[in-house]
């Protein structure tokens, strides 16, 4: 696989991005080894996955690849984007997923990290959610991602505002299990991984489909997910999402017009 490392110590499986010419963007290919990788784990006795960078680099994840984004008037995130797709497969893992980072995620990688069991971590981790950047109106069960993990305003904070929250604050908000110094991250995040993988597998299994299930129990009555459905379609067939498109191609600040 020429985006991804895979190591096994034991009943731990290891997957190391390494698509370093993308900052490891979540496009397609990147994203149809890391499943496929997954789905072999979950045909072998693996007990726990570690999802980390391969080298060490200020950013973790460059996020969503921007360049695989439809032109507006098409759904910027539909149900079976790859990212999408990554999501559901790292909640639907058997094994619990630690995800190690020591460098910034951004876009749709935080939501990744959102879906992830744990997340471990050094000073240089940073989350930042960035669609109000582009105009990109994300999509419900994405939303319900980060609600799952974060209070209600800290979501609208880092929806709002698309900055990067910090190592610090991360771990003081329980969005860190761990936040451990640079030199001892790997040791710290195997360590957990193998106390993790002498308890029993079944009882794990059992307990995070369930957990999985209860953090999404919350019913929407149709209608109301057909008013947001509309919601959406109006911005991503809009000139925010046309112009923040220009925008990063031409390297530039988006220029949002005003709102009628």
């Amino acid at each position: 696989m020429p985006f991804i490392k895979i190591e096994r110590l034991d009943t731990i499986a290891i997957i190391r991005l390494a698509h370093y010419e993308r900052r490891n963007a979540l496009g397609g290919e990147l994203v149809t080894e890391i499943l496929a990788a997954l789905a072999q784990f979950g045909a072998e006795d693996v007990r726990a996955v570690i999802l980390r960078n391969d080298v060490k680099d200020k950013t973790w994840s460059a996020g969503f690849d921007i360049n695989e984004l439809p032109s507006p008037g098409q759904d910027p995130v539909p149900y079976d984007n790859p990212l999408r797709r990554l999501v559901r497969a790292v909640r639907e893992c058997r094994a619990p997923v630690i995800a190690m980072l020591d460098g910034a995620v951004w876009g749709g990688a935080c939501e990744l990290m959102m879906a992830c069991d744990i997340v471990t971590g050094d000073e240089n981790a940073a989350f930042a959610i960035s669609p109000a950047r582009l105009g990109l109106p994300y999509n419900a069960s994405g939303i319900q991602g980060f609600l799952a993990r974060l209070p209600l305003n800290i979501v609208n904070e880092m929806f709002f505002t698309a900055e990067p929250i910090g190592a610090g604050r991360a771990a003081a908000l329980g969005l860190l299990n761990l936040l451990a110094p640079a030199a001892e991250l790997e040791e710290k995040t195997y360590a957990m991984a193998r106390l993790i993988a002498s308890r029993s597998p079944l009882a794990i299994s059992a307990y995070k489909a369930q957990a999985q299930s209860l953090v999404q129990a919350a019913p929407l009555p149709p209608s109301e997910a057909e008013r947001l459905e509309a919601i959406r379609r109006d911005a991503y067939c809009g000139a925010d999402y046309a112009e923040g498109l220009r925008a990063f191609a031409e390297r530039r600040a988006p220029q949002f017009p005003p709102r009628g």
